[in-house]
């Protein structure tokens, strides 16, 4: 058994270049940079780049054209693929490229282009009884919901839960987050 799957998180480093195959299906060229931190022999803390040819086909290309820009954050779904070719001087050349399958934006506060995508209206809820407080359910663009782990709520005898939980306040700072 074979596989061929790459996934890259990183920024796009160029705006991406839309042209047209002579079938008349779109194409775009773009390249994302991936960042790699370590700590080398000596204890010095280290930042290396990787820089990716990615290419997008049909409606992927239209969406990326459309939205992506240079330093816009992606998630890129997909296979590698090495081309290669001999220019007039006869010399052979390669280029490795990631063909999309996939892709997805990130949210706009995350340097992402997502935020120029219309969302869809926040949930709220129906009016509490008036004993209890009211809840806001509604999250902001490129928020994630907290849910506690572990959490049981409680339960009566028969088995029937007696009321839905509280939701959490905690907050995330996306530097938290290992990407």
């Amino acid at each position: 058994m074979n596989l061929n799957k790459i996934f890259i998180l990183g920024n796009v480093t160029r705006d991406p270049e839309v042209r047209a195959l002579p079938s008349g299906q779109s194409v775009t060229n773009f390249s994302v940079a991936t960042n790699r931190f370590y700590t080398d022999s000596s204890g010095q803390k280290k930042q290396e780049a990787e820089f990716h040819n990615v290419v997008c086909f049909g409606k992927l290309a239209d969406i990326s054209s459309r939205y992506l820009n240079k330093g816009s954050m992606l998630l890129v779904e997909g296979r590698i693929k090495t081309r290669t070719w001999q220019d007039s001087a006869n010399v052979k050349h390669y280029k490795t490229e990631i063909i999309a399958e996939n892709i997805q934006l990130a949210p706009k506060s995350m340097g992402g282009a997502a935020g120029n995508i219309e969302r869809p209206r926040p949930y709220s809820a129906p009016d509490p009884e008036p004993d209890q407080p009211k809840r806001d359910l509604s999250a902001q663009a490129g928020e994630i919901p907290i849910i506690e782990e572990n959490y049981m709520p409680p339960v009566s005898e028969d088995n029937n839960i007696q009321h839905e939980p509280e939701p959490s306040t905690d907050e995330i700072d996306i530097k938290d987050i290992p990407f």
